[in-house]
């Protein structure tokens, strides 16, 4: 954990107690509420409460308020000394606290690992015979194709399914689709397809049909570098014989429109930050939170929408000492609908892009009724990348590993899926 340690530590004044404190409401421990807010109330509440806010989108005092009744409800609500989300102010020790934040996430390297490496022995030939005998005759022999399927590299299956048609004159894909079912179906044929013709899958089914899944739209566009959107581009082409670009103004509307058609340029600047060039960006989105909504969205979609996410880092940390301010409260407070939720989706991956992406797991399998798209679509495209810092941002965040959360909370199709090394617990963290 040392990455998550050394960020710990710098936050512990207020992170560390605004996540025991959520902890111990959300259960109902009187005794360690009492403890906590006695002994930190004279030394850095203001910290936690503020910590507390950013974190939940809710105030400690109303969570407080909810949760609790009696002389005990009163007693923590005093020790508390206020409700934030009436204040609305950010208290000078939370945006010093806000400014370490950023300068740790731009100092902090983290090591990218994936749950999928290559299979050491690979024969495509071998792997494409025992496919077929899976699938031939009655009956599916399910364990052999997630074997086979979950265990090889992405580059790896492209071989076997040419290896094939060329042995076998018969096309993977579509043998594939007629044995399995549902969610194991979309889950192996996800695996099957290329990086680029998977995404490019997820995106016109998040714009196919009566609704848009405004979310799955972000989450792909703002997690994906430049030569992962331009394969993506490609490949929606090729596939769809329309423009990725055409598809989104067609199904969106408005500056969240705007946004997308940015992003889907793949033309975000690379490259690390530029201290001097930071200050100025910082001070402009400073200065147009001040401006009416349409030239604050018009300013900060021009920002963060084309910088590098290291320059964006630094902007972030400087936007804080400009505005006294953080920049993800600024989003929750002024702005709204898919403009607010594409814009937090930027600055959570600048944070911490894998502990953005744990929570829109989380989501995922919160919601009433598993959304199983989004967790099949973010378990194949990140199992290559960094599907184990993920896992590991899950574990801490929810104190539960990803593994046992998806036997706990989704259907009963997916244990099956739990099986599979895309999730199954690693020994350091499991």
């Amino acid at each position: 954990h040392s990455d998550q340690q050394a960020l710990n530590s710098i936050q512990l004044k207020g992170l560390y107690w605004h996540g025991e404190t959520y902890v111990y409401i959300a259960k109902a421990s009187e005794i360690n509420n009492t403890k906590i807010m006695i002994c930190r109330s004279e030394i850095d509440m203001l910290d936690i409460r503020e910590c507390f806010r950013m974190c939940y989108e809710k105030s400690l005092y109303n969570m407080i308020k909810e949760d609790t009744s009696g002389d005990y409800k009163r007693t923590l609500l005093a020790l508390c000394g206020g409700d934030d989300d009436l204040a609305g102010e950010f208290f000078p020790e939370a945006a010093q606290l806000a400014y370490k934040m950023w300068e740790t996430s731009a100092m902090t390297k983290v090591q990218l690992r994936p749950t999928i490496r290559p299979a050491s022995d690979f024969d495509p030939a071998d792997d494409a015979q025992n496919l077929r005998k899976a699938m031939k005759g009655f009956g599916t022999d399910e364990d052999v194709i997630i074997d086979i399927v979950a265990n090889r590299s992405n580059e790896q299956r492209q071989e076997i399914r040419q290896a094939f048609k060329s042995i076998l004159g018969r096309d993977l894909m579509k043998d594939l689709k007629s044995e399995l079912s549902k969610n194991l179906e979309r889950l192996i044929i996800g695996l099957m397809l290329t990086p680029a013709e998977f995404d490019a899958k997820m995106m016109r089914k998040a714009m196919e049909g009566a609704g848009t899944d405004e979310h799955a739209l972000i989450e792909i566009l703002v997690t994906r570098s430049n030569e992962e959107i331009h394969a993506m581009n490609a490949a929606y082409q090729d596939g769809y014989k329309k423009s990725m670009e055409e598809a989104i103004q067609s199904d969106t509307s408005g500056r969240f429109s705007q946004i997308l058609t940015s992003l889907v340029q793949g033309a975000r600047e690379q490259g690390p930050a530029d201290w001097d060039r930071a200050l100025v960006d910082a001070q402009e989105l400073a200065d147009a939170c001040n401006e009416d909504s349409d030239d604050m969205e018009i300013k900060f979609m021009s920002i963060l929408c084309t910088r590098s996410f290291p320059h964006l880092r630094r902007v972030f940390q400087e936007f804080v000492r400009c505005s006294n301010k953080d920049i993800e409260q600024i989003i929750k407070q002024e702005m709204s609908g898919d403009v607010k939720q594409a814009m937090y989706g930027i600055v959570r991956s600048v944070k911490n892009q894998p502990n953005y992406i744990a929570e829109r797991l989380y989501k995922a399998m919160k919601c009433i009724g598993t959304d199983d798209r989004a967790l099949i679509r973010i378990m194949v495209s990140r199992s290559e990348v960094d599907l184990f810092n993920i896992r590991k941002e899950f574990k801490e965040t929810h104190d539960c590993s990803l593994h046992e959360f998806i036997q706990v909370e989704t259907m009963v199709e997916f244990p099956i899926h739990a099986r599979l090394p895309l999730c199954r617990p690693a020994p350091m963290i499991g």
